[in-house]
């Protein structure tokens, strides 16, 4: 089968994109290296097709099996474009570690998959130091935390000891043992699930640590339709095909040049603004007992730029801030017990606060 995705190197180059009616080709200056198309009254300053070709690949390859989902496949993609590590939360059975990992597979990345239970240790995630006698020195054997792509199920099942382990390689992407500084592979994504609903032999995650995930999505029940389509696909044997059916199709390089354009997007100062507004709201608001940080702003920032990128623009709306202000937020604020009491959600929270904030025009 032919590779929807061409990855060769000239596959990656920018194309340009054919010019207007009247203009020249004197009048236009590409810059190749950045990806930047000339600017005209109706045209893009960035030119993202290869951006789009590469997240419908994607798309493609998850829809072999994932039935549904579309929204938390686009988030997604958004968190990776942005950089950022993602929080599945959801009842058993509704495909949260199997979508992560088929995500992880389309990337030609190394991958790596942490079970987390209340007997893990630090060492279990990170690695040790053994002591070699031949050498009468230590040597430092990296653990599972050291690949590109990391998916770590229930990880609301191991206890506080381990979980800090996890602080440090999640903000700065490198890990110090015995002194020494040991970086992550680059890309480098943490995908975590937990189940909402379990509470023996759980640990509530530290807020140090739910800060450090740009996005937690809420991954519900299938339509009646999905549903029907997934049952149709196990009755005529589809249930249980291996997960090897999902090809790689970005490489580390490509996710890297993406991220750059990414990071180039274009944004208005009023928007900015009204980000600041949007969470600086959340630290003031009587039904929120733990308001959001700076780290807040920066997500919902770095994830209206990806999104936007995604959806094929070169700037940023305040639509996109707004679909993703629950994402972004949900994790990071903190209800007060009696809006707990009454039955209220931080999501709730996060609404009430954008229809009290003047959208920019």
């Amino acid at each position: 089968m032919e590779n929807p995705l061409d990855t060769s190197s000239d596959a990656l180059q920018p194309t340009t994109p054919p010019l207007a009616q009247g203009t020249t080709a004197d009048a236009v200056n590409v810059d190749s290296s950045a990806g930047l198309a000339p600017l005209t009254d109706f045209g893009q300053r960035t030119d993202f097709s290869q951006l789009s070709a590469a997240t419908e690949a994607v798309r493609r390859e998850l829809a072999k099996v994932i039935v549904g989902q579309h929204e938390v496949v686009e988030l997604m993609l958004t968190a990776l474009l942005a950089g950022g590590h993602i929080l599945l939360e959801g009842v058993p059975g509704v495909a949260k570690t199997l979508t992560a990992k088929l995500l992880a597979r389309t990337l030609q990345v190394s991958f790596s998959r942490l079970q987390f239970t209340p007997d893990l240790m630090p060492s279990d995630v990170l690695g040790t130091s053994i002591f070699r006698p031949q050498r009468g020195e230590f040597e430092f054997r990296p653990g599972p935390i050291f690949a590109s792509v990391v998916l770590i199920d229930e990880i609301n099942r191991a206890p506080a000891k381990t979980q800090s382990a996890l602080f440090e390689v999640m903000e700065e992407h490198h890990v110090t043992q015995d002194g020494t500084t040991y970086p992550v592979p680059e890309p480098f994504l943490v995908l975590a699930t937990q189940n909402p609903v379990e509470q023996e032999g759980t640990y509530r995650l530290p807020e140090a640590q739910l800060d450090r995930f740009l996005f937690k999505l809420n991954v519900g029940y299938p339509s009646t339709e999905e549903e029907v389509a997934i049952l149709q696909g196990h009755h005529s044997g589809f249930g249980g095909v291996p997960t090897e059916v999902v090809r790689p199709v970005l490489s580390a390089h490509q996710l890297a040049d993406m991220r750059q354009q990414v990071r180039q997007q274009h944004i208005e100062p009023k928007l900015l603004e009204y980000i600041a507004r949007l969470v600086g709201q959340t630290r003031t608001h009587k039904g929120l007992y733990l308001g959001a940080s700076p780290r807040a702003s920066i997500a919902l920032l770095n994830g209206a730029k990806a999104l936007a990128a995604l959806r094929g623009r070169d700037f940023v709306t305040p639509e996109d801030i707004q679909y993703l202000a629950p994402v972004v937020l949900r994790h990071r604020i903190q209800l007060t017990p009696e809006r707990e009491i009454e039955g209220g959600t931080t999501d709730d929270i996060v609404k009430q606060i954008m229809q009290q904030i003047e959208v920019p025009r």
